[in-house]
């Protein structure tokens, strides 16, 4: 097999970019939600359909919730990702100086559903680009692609060997590079420059000493809880929003 996507709305997603040679399964006598993904299926005129026992379809992909579905995307490209794959080089040499451009930077990110939730948010907000680790990260597999319900395949994602390194090469393309850690400047009064590269630490230990040394600006967001910090999904969601809402 190919990619795999599951989740109903991955999967909806994921047919609009279907490559000729994808193949839907589905569970036999499905209710309406698995019939409509088959009339979509079959809509593209590239996907076929095929229809499964439910202990069938379970063993694609023992021990995960399928739902009744599972997208196999097959074509001339089998086993290539279908997400928007760039580099952080051929992404600033597409940079328009008048244009505002958001790059978002997750260093260590390592929970696949933090991922996919960071990635449905940066589709939200329009964020340029999504710059992840080759090395101690989550990559965005399939569970990272159902949990963002799909927005992986829109978000243009570029896996770095060397995170240090692709700031600097950031910053000398006019990026202003602003980390996220609970001691720091308060993230609602903060200008924020046209281009902007927001960097978001791992779930357990923040950001990476020489990271955290190589921004330029370090952000916080203020909060009255008990518990000492927010889940970096919810974190990721709020300074892209604050960003959006900035005036430049």
């Amino acid at each position: 097999m190919g990619e795999k996507v599951y989740g109903h709305h991955a999967i909806e997603e994921a047919l609009k970019k279907a490559f000729a040679g994808s193949t839907l399964y589905l569970m036999r006598n499905g209710g309406a939600s698995l019939q409509d993904l088959e009339r979509q299926a079959r809509a593209t005129g590239k996907v076929a359909v095929r229809k499964l026992s439910r202990q069938e379809l379970e063993r694609m992909m023992p021990g995960v919730d399928l739902r009744g579905a599972l997208l196999d995307l097959g074509g001339p490209r089998r086993g290539a990702s279908r997400l928007q794959e760039t580099s952080v080089e051929a992404f600033c040499s597409s940079l328009k100086e008048d244009e505002e451009s958001l790059v978002l930077i997750l260093d260590g990110i390592t929970d696949p559903h933090n991922l996919g939730a960071i990635l449905r948010s940066a589709d939200q907000f329009g964020v340029d680009l999504v710059v992840i680790p080759e090395r101690r990260s989550v990559q965005a597999n399939e569970t990272v692609v159902k949990v963002s319900s799909g927005a992986a395949q829109y978000v243009p994602i570029a896996v770095v060997t060397n995170i240090a390194r692709e700031i600097d090469r950031l910053k000398e393309h006019g990026f202003w590079i602003y980390g996220a850690d609970m001691k720091g400047e308060c993230s609602y009064t903060m200008d924020y420059a046209r281009h902007t590269a927001i960097v978001m630490g791992s779930e357990g230990d923040g950001l990476s000493q020489l990271v955290r040394k190589k921004c330029d600006i370090i952000a916080s967001i203020p909060m009255r809880g008990h518990i000492d910090s927010l889940n970096v999904s919810v974190a990721t969601g709020i300074l892209l929003y604050e960003f959006r809402r900035s005036p430049r």
